[in-house]
């Protein structure tokens, strides 16, 4: 590796938890270390929420989808904004009534502790399964990267690391930490993704953006795809990309952590709203960047080009083509997008842990003889190395990281959307039925994105929303049709006591 490329990603990796830690102050207890003291900016937790969505399967697999589909993620975007705007305005007034730890608090207190712990430990394997796709693919193309540059490094050791110098700042500084570093990391691979469309930009030939739109690149959806198959229809894109923002930014303990940690109503809304315009700008960046990729290979498909998969195209031009410096600081900044991705899910996973298992946490702290700030560390641990164990679950995956990492989590997001609906519109519904039919409708939908291929392909992520919506009001249904049906159980009739 070239010394100006090492010592940019030295220099990052010396100078981020140094900087977010001095920012994140003393944590001297378990409500700071969880919560933050809830008085950190809006617009720091809004560049948090954009850097936790946008991890290292967006900066790698978006320019790769906008290779071959163009601009398609910016009319993902969209359908972002309108389901952040439901968010800011009914889900975000229950979670400002109270103290809460975690979304599922909400749950606990409409249908009771056992409802709540269904939909916590639901999102904690969901999340683990879908967080440990991202850390394969942060880890996988950058461990490529610096073989080409002749810095070889084993992936375990690679993995190790990554998750080693995120687990410091993060069990050291807690949530402030978690949104400062956060923050410092998607300014980083911002720049980065700014820097590479201005070189493409500068490279290409006169009238490319008259090739582009005659191409077809610059389209926002994909309209010749199957429904069913392509997130990026119209439909999809801007109905089922509002529904994925509802469940994620309003059901994902992922991302409601943030929100719960503004000082308001007012600040809760506006970082939420303001990450919507966050992700667009960086999606249109990325997907700019993979359409002059397009222009820069002479217009070859990917198997011309000489690519298996498209999260291998962005890579190579960051090793082959970017000038030393440059492409020092996009490795820093892939780094930066899986640490960034890495600190806010072991955050968010303590959290709901210590939140919605009170009881259970309580009684291993006692056993272990540790204060209740020392076993959440002890948790944030225990998660980062299953982290790491399930990452190797998906190193032969040949699907786009992205779509794996989005239909993993889609298959929670559908029946905890619908049963946050259900407390929200429905006062008649219980936990009697709603808590049987998710527990039901969970599994079948993990089982839906593996065995339902319409038209020879996956089901697309969106369409795992809907059905698992549609799963759980009809099992609900069911099961109450099922209990209202069954006759009363028999009573003896006892003479009384004298």
């Amino acid at each position: 590796m070239p010394l100006t490329d090492l010592l940019v990603m030295l220099a990052y990796l010396a100078a981020m938890p140094v900087v977010a830690l001095v920012l994140a102050g003393r944590q001297a207890s378990p409500a700071a270390y969880l919560e933050g003291h809830k008085d950190l900016p809006w617009w720091a937790l809004c560049l948090s929420l954009v850097a936790t969505e946008t991890s290292t399967l967006t900066v790698i697999s978006v320019p790769g989808i906008a290779y071959g589909s163009g601009m398609v993620f910016v009319g993902l975007a969209l359908g972002y904004l309108v389901g952040r705007a439901i968010v800011a305005w009914w889900f975000l007034p229950l979670y400002q009534q109270g103290h809460m730890l975690s979304a599922y608090d909400w749950l606990g207190q409409r249908f009771g502790a056992p409802m709540q712990r269904l939909a916590s430990g639901t999102f904690l394997i969901t999340r683990l399964l879908a967080e440990a796709v991202r850390l394969f693919a942060g880890m996988l193309p950058l461990a490529t990267m610096l073989a080409v540059l002749h810095v070889h490094i084993p992936q375990p050791v690679l993995l190790g690391a990554i998750m080693l110098l995120t687990l410091f700042y993060t069990v050291c500084g807690g949530l402030r930490a978690v949104v400062w570093s956060d923050s410092l990391q998607f300014g980083l691979y911002l720049f980065g993704a700014m820097a590479c469309v201005a070189l493409l930009w500068h490279g290409a030939p006169a009238g490319t953006w008259h090739t582009l739109q005659q191409a077809g690149r610059l389209h926002l959806f994909a309209h010749n795809a199957f429904v069913l198959n392509s997130p990026f229809t119209p439909l999809a894109a801007i109905g089922g990309g509002a529904l994925l923002s509802v469940a994620s930014h309003g059901t994902d303990q992922l991302m409601v952590q943030r929100v719960l940690a503004a000082r308001c109503l007012r600040d809760a809304r506006l970082a939420l709203m303001g990450s919507a315009l966050g992700v667009g700008v960086l999606f249109a960046l990325l997907s700019l960047t993979g359409v002059l990729l397009w222009v820069h290979n002479g217009g070859q498909t990917l198997a011309q080009a000489g690519f298996a998969s498209p999260d291998a195209i962005f890579p190579a031009y960051i090793v082959h083509d970017l000038p030393p410096g440059l492409r020092g600081l996009m490795l820093a900044g892939i780094l930066a997008a899986t640490m960034g991705s890495l600190s806010a899910t072991l955050s968010a996973m303590t959290a709901a842990s210590m939140g919605d298992f009170a009881p259970l946490c309580a009684r291993a702290a006692r056993t272990l003889r540790c204060s209740t700030l020392g076993f959440a560390r002890l948790v944030t641990v225990a998660w980062a190395c299953a982290l790491v164990g399930c990452a190797g679950l998906f190193a032969h995956s040949s699907q786009s990281a992205i779509m794996l990492g989005l239909s993993i989590a889609a298959c929670g997001y559908g029946p905890m959307l619908g049963t946050f609906v259900a407390g929200m519109a429905m006062p008649r519904a219980t936990a009697r039925t709603l808590a049987p039919a998710f527990a039901l409708s969970v599994p079948l939908m993990v089982w839906a994105m593996l065995a339902l291929h319409p038209n020879g392909h996956a089901l697309a992520f969106p369409w795992l929303i809907v059905l698992g919506m549609v799963a759980l009001f009809g099992l609900a249904g069911l099961l109450h049709i099922m209990h209202v049906s069954q006759p009363p159980l028999p009573t003896r009739n006892r003479r009384p006591r004298p």
